[in-house]
Order: C-alpha cells, then structure tokens, then sequence
C-alpha cells in the first residue's frame, strides 16, 4: 500500500469523527436526539442510512462466499428477504412510527400487559442489546480482521483496536444523529469503491475482460439467477425454503418480519409516516437491487484467479488457518488494486464495516438504556443521565464486541446460526400487530425453544450419532418445533387485559378481523377507540408489497442480465420493472385514499 492510500484512508477516517463532533451538541440534548436523531429524519436519509447499516464489509464477505459455492442464484437465502421488507414497508412502517415508542422493545410494555411483558421488556433489552448484539457486532468486525490479515498483513488486534477506536469516537459523539450523516457520506463511498473494485479486477489479466469473464469455464452454472431445478437438495436448500418458510417465519437483523432492530429504529427517527414508508422503500430497493451486483463481479473474478480453497491458501500462507475460507477471497482480489484506488476502495470496506458497527452500537445502548436502565434502574434519571449512560454503553458494547471477534471463524457459518436462533419467530412477529390473542408468554416461548433448538443442532446434534442433517432442514425442523409451540401456549394462556389492548388500538389505529372481539368488548364496556373505526386497507398493502417485490427483483434480474450482455433479456426485465413499479405506486396511492378505507364491519367509507 502507497503513501496516497494511507492518506486516503486517514483522511476518511477524519471525516468520520468530524461528522461526530459536529454533531455532538445537538446529540446530547437528550435520549431522543441520542437515540432517534430528535424524530426529524427525512425519508431519503434514513434510506440511505438503512442501507449504510445493512451493508457491512462482512456482507462483500458472505456474498462472495455464497456465489463461489453456489453461484448468484444461492443468494437466494437472503433475496427472500425482500418479501419480508416489503411486507414492513407497506403495512408496519406506519404502525411503527405511530407507536411513539424510543425503541422497539419498548413495544412489549405497549402491546402486552402484566409482569410477563415487564419481564420481557426488561430480558430482551439485554439479550439483544448486549448478547445477540455482541455476536452480530463481533460477526462483522470478523470482516475487517479478514481484509486486515490478507490486504495489510496485520494481526487481528490491530485491525479491532483501530476499528474499535473510530467507531466508538463518532458514536459517542455524535448519537443517531451523526451516524445517520455519516451514513449518507459512507454509503457513498461503500458503492463507489465497490465499483471501482469490480472494474479493475474484471481487466486483471487472469480475467480478460467482461465477455471473457462470463464465458470462462469456471463459471458455468455460476451465473444463473435460479438455481438448477434438477439438483433437489440445492433447489430445496437455496430458494423453495428460502421463498415458502424462511421470509416470514425467521427472524434476522435488518429483514425482522415486521420490522425491529435498526430498521425500526430509523422509522421511529422519521418525522412522519409518509416519511417512514418512504424511507423503508428507498432502502429496500438500493439493498437489493443496486448494491449487491459489483460484490457479484468481484466474487465471479475470484473463481477465475483462486479456483479453490488451496489456491487462496497458497497466495496467503501467513493467513491465520482458522479465518481461511471462501469468504477471504473478496479481500484477496483487492490485493491487486493499483495505488490510490487502493485506498478508496480499502476506505470504502472500512465504511460498510463502519456503518453496520455504529447502528449495532447504537440500538445496543438505546436498548440497555431506555428499556432497562431507565425501566428498572433509574426510572427518574435525567436526560443528562440517559446520554451518559448511552455513551458509556456504546463504549462497553464495542470492547466486548472486539473480544468476542477473533475467536469467530467463517461468515456463512454465524450467518446460518443467526437464521438457526430466530427460526419460528417470524410468524409471531408479524401477527402480533394483528391478533389480540398474541401475548407475552406467546414471545418467551418463541424466543426460548428457538433457542434451544439453535443450541441442540449446534452443539449436541453433532455427538448423537444420528444421521448429520442440512442447514435448511435445521431451520425447517426449528421453524416447526418454534411455532407450535409459541401457537399453544398463545391458546393456553390468558391474554393481555382490556385496557392495554384498549390503549394499544388507540395508539396505531389497530383494525380487523384480528381484533372484532377487543372492539365488541370496548364498545360493551363504553370505550371509545378512536380510529379503530377506519382500518388501513390491508389487502391493498399487500397488493403494494407484491409488486414492491416484482418491481425490485425484475430490476435486480435486469442489472445482472445487462452485465451479462443479454440484451433482449435486460430490456424486457427492465420493462416488466417499470410496469411493475407503475401499479405499485397505483396501489400506494390507495392506501391513503380515504375511499378505499372500510370500516371494521366491511362497509366502505363512500
């Protein structure tokens, strides 16, 4: 690496603390500024933002580790996740941003009643925002060691400790606020360097150009966008689960079925529904559809120039054995970038690391603060206080974040144990803004038997001697034992009491089907509900989430077709995108049509 590199780097690098300073007075008026940038965001930068967050030097990583194994269509596993974000978009962004709420766990003392919801409030807090956390935190700093040990040849506690230092300076400083512009600034470095890294490495020799790359040998079955239906255990495994189970009933960071986690977070942030919706949207589509394609390109390259394993080990034999995979080989490829696009392109994977490190730092505290600290700790502490407590949380999270770190091993793998923990829970999630029945003993048992079942097929499975079983039949087996349990218990127990469920359709605006009986009780008891009246139109939600998703993965068909220089393919993709976006918008429209509004008995409006 070159002087112009290093000062590249520096310098972004500065900029990031820069943006956090600049912020910092602003973030430490209180727990709102702190925690949800004041609720002032517009929707263009949250959805920046949420793709910032989402897109972490680990994702290159994974994604290249997927297309070598599997090709572009075993990224199946996570483009079904695009229903699960649509379907948040179109239906629980507004119900999100109504809520009021400074966190998404704070919803269980919204939505549930007695001490099984302050019980709940008071164990998620810190199981995801310490424990669950920590893993997803120290997952993606596993990313940076990878580049550091290929690109720098630099030990893993030197890539955490700079790491560690800059994204604890930025976050502290600055709060939601700062990380949200810090976002927009990272996020357009993220895409540029990807580019940039796409562009020389397809002119590398090895590769030959774009025409060569796609026509090389090594690379047949590796490009379609569906796997071979044929092969039963892939088609199975990559994209029938994927597809029927996994969007709805598994809970992932940034794809929660309902939305959670930082998604959440940022449309709470949002000054109003409309901008909400809009951010939810923006994000979606850059996610899926404009990010992923130069990492695509770069991973193809790679099956070229390190056709196996034992060529990766042998280009970098001073690489740890424990942290070599098929995911090392994006790093490895960026080895052969010339000065100062080096370091754009190196700035740009410290960006993605970055981003993703901040928000996880930042929802972990907002967690650990406002629905612990302040819940059973501190109920009257100060705004002063809150801050304080969040910036030193910020600080504790990302020390044993970079503990945790060194000892994970391979990006697919904790990516495949994360879908393992929340399989069964999706479904819940999704439900519980919809059935009264749903209630706080519904989510512990969720969240216990998922994972104890994650905990059996990881740790005890391997030593029964019984036949070894495929990822997605874990997740099948887990989503099954999960739900049904969560199911009965929800019939077994009470639900929560008339006056919680009264405040709770009052505060979104709850309607339907779902929640006839809480109405009938309501209105026998002399309770007005206002709003629940008017139930948003639902169906037509739907319809926006279904062609929210043909209009995205149309499009993302569409790129991959026009590298690929299919041209009659890439035009009518292109068009069936647009024709799709145009009903989409259609039916959005509809949504805020009084017209199409009906009331709980099934009578229009007008």
């Amino acid at each position: 690496m070159q002087p112009i590199d290093l000062i590249i780097i520096a310098s972004f690098f500065l900029v990031l603390i820069g943006i956090g300073f600049a912020t910092s007075k602003k973030a430490g008026k209180n727990s709102s500024e702190f925690f949800l940038s004041g609720r002032k965001m517009p929707w263009w930068l949250l959805g920046i933002s949420m793709a910032a967050a989402t897109t972490s030097t680990n994702s290159a990583n994974l994604f290249t580790e997927i297309v070598r194994k599997n090709g572009i269509s075993g990224n199946w596993v996570w483009w079904a996740f695009l229903l699960t974000g649509m379907l948040t978009v179109f239906i629980y962004a507004r119900l999100w941003n109504r809520t009021k709420a400074l966190t998404d766990i704070e919803f269980y003392e919204l939505r549930y009643s007695g001490k099984a919801a302050t019980f709940l409030r008071g164990f998620r807090s810190v199981y995801l925002g310490v424990f669950f956390n920590i893993i997803t935190t120290a997952w993606v700093i596993l990313a940076g060691i990878k580049i550091g040990s290929v690109m720098f040849n630099v030990s893993p506690s030197t890539i955490v400790i700079i790491t560690g230092v800059v994204a604890v300076i930025y976050s502290m400083s600055g709060g939601m606020r700062g990380i949200v512009i810090a976002d927009f600034f990272q996020f357009v470095i993220v895409l540029a360097g990807a580019i940039l890294a796409a562009v020389f490495v397809v002119r590398l020799p090895q590769v030959n150009g774009l025409s060569n790359l796609i026509s090389h040998p090594n690379l047949a079955g590796k490009l379609n966008f569906f796997p071979d239906f044929s092969n039963t255990d892939l088609l199975v495994g990559i994209f029938i689960i994927p597809i029927a189970v996994q969007w709805w009933s598994v809970w992932y960071p940034g794809s929660e079925p309902g939305g959670g986690g930082y998604i959440a977070q940022r449309m709470l942030s949002a000054k109003n529904e409309k901008n909400s919706v809009g951010a939810s949207l923006l994000f979606n589509i850059v996610h899926y559809a404009l990010r992923p394609w130069p990492w695509f390109i770069v991973a193809l390259c790679s099956i070229i120039v390190f056709p196996t394993l034992e060529s990766l080990r042998a280009a970098f034999p001073r690489v740890d054995p424990a942290v070599m995979g098929d995911d090392l080989a994006y790093p490895a490829m960026l080895t052969f970038l010339p000065a100062g696009v080096m370091g754009l392109v190196v700035a740009s994977l410290f960006g993605a690391l970055l981003s993703t490190i901040a928000s996880h730092l930042n929802m972990g505290a907002s967690y650990v603060v406002n629905d612990f600290y302040k819940r059973f700790v501190n109920p009257d502490a100060t705004e002063k206080q809150l801050v304080l407590a969040g910036k030193i949380m910020t600080l504790l999270l990302m020390v044993l974040s970079c503990l945790l770190a060194p000892f994970l091993e391979s990006a697919k793998r904790v990516f495949d144990l994360v879908l393992q923990v929340g399989a069964g829970t999706g479904l819940l999630f999704i439900l519980r803004w919809f059935w009264w029945r749903v209630n706080a003993f519904s989510e512990i048992t969720a969240m216990i038997v998922s994972f104890v079942v994650a905990f059996y097929f990881e740790l005890i499975h391997p030593h029964t001697g019984l036949p070894e079983l495929m990822q997605w039949q874990k997740l099948l087996i887990g989503v099954g034992i999960t739900t049904l349990a969560w199911v009965l218990v929800t019939f077994l127990t009470k639900p929560s009491d008339d006056k919680t469920l009264f405040n709770f359709c009052r505060l979104v605006r709850a309607g339907g089907p779902g929640w006839k009986a809480v109405e009938r009780r309501a209105k026998f008891a002399g309770v007005t509900i206002p709003g629940s009246e008017e139930k948003w139109n639902v169906p037509f939600g739907i319809l926006c989430m279904v062609f929210g998703c043909l209009a995205v993965y149309t499009a993302m068909f569409a790129i991959g077709s026009w590298i690929y220089g299919y041209y009659v393919q890439a035009g009518l993709l292109t068009l069936g995108s647009a024709t799709a976006t145009v009903f989409l918008f259609k039916f959005w429209g509809m949504t805020y049509n009084k017209k199409y509004i009906v009331s709980v008995d099934g009578k229009e409006n007008k």
